[in-house]
């Protein structure tokens, strides 16, 4: 669940392509051995083949065909990233809102154009913050990042049992963007009362928000307000894949 004022929408397409560029540029800025801890053993190279893979795949769910797997290298990475980069972007301007494969069944091909922004703009995050490099931290992109976890991915892992339900729901305010969610509210059942609130509110920036979510930050990161545990044990699930 979530709460926003009204706002510009978001042209998902013309981000998706901004961070696509901006990672391609930092793939030359950053040592391919530089580890990326919070990505547990993970090294630059491996997360350059992990986006380009994950650009390749999503192009050909968009377009409803399995793709030939890339193959497992070694890679030029910048060549690499490249190629399925534009793959995607093309792809996605091609198919508009045609329908194809998404995360939660059949839907219109553009549905992938949010998915992969949020994919890119995490990744680019973690490819310059892994060498120190400034990182932008827009309020409306990173704040649109935590609405897909809160309405999309973490609903969808509860649905596919990878996770149980939250106890209670987690209340995430973005300081820098006048907007909140609860994390892990569930539907209203057909007798229209609401479940347990939120024993825990937690207040940072859409940016650290995101990346708390997305297992990049830690609750000593952020401000929280209300039960900690109640935190700890909501981070502790698989709220994303």
């Amino acid at each position: 669940m979530s709460q926003a004022p009204a706002g510009a929408q978001l042209d998902h397409l013309d981000l998706l392509r901004g961070a696509q560029a901006e990672f391609l540029s930092s793939i030359g800025e950053v040592d391919p051995a530089t580890p990326i801890p919070w990505c547990g053993r993970w090294r630059v190279r491996n997360l350059v083949v992990h986006l380009s893979r994950i650009h390749h795949w999503a192009a050909g769910q968009a377009a409803k065909r399995q793709e030939t797997p890339l193959g497992r290298g070694p890679f030029v990475l910048d060549e690499l990233y490249a190629a399925q980069a534009t793959e995607l972007r093309e792809t996605l301007e091609r198919l508009g809102d045609t329908e194809g494969w998404t995360l939660v069944g059949n839907g219109p091909a553009s549905w992938w154009r949010r998915r992969q922004l949020h994919e890119t703009t995490v990744h680019l995050w973690d490819l310059r913050a892994s060498s120190g490099l400034p990182v932008d931290d827009d309020p409306l992109v990173w704040s649109d990042t935590v609405d897909e976890v809160v309405t999309v991915m973490q609903p969808r892992q509860e649905a596919m049992g990878r996770m149980q339900p939250l106890d209670a729901p987690v209340r995430l305010v973005a300081t820098d963007a006048a907007r909140s969610w609860l994390l892990g509210a569930p539907a209203l059942p057909a007798d229209g009362h609401e479940g347990a609130g939120p024993r825990v509110t937690v207040e940072a920036t859409a940016q650290d928000l995101a990346l708390l979510v997305w297992g990049r930050r830690r609750p000593q990161d952020v401000r929280v307000v209300g039960d900690a545990r109640a935190l700890d044990e909501a981070l502790s699930r698989r709220l994303t894949p």
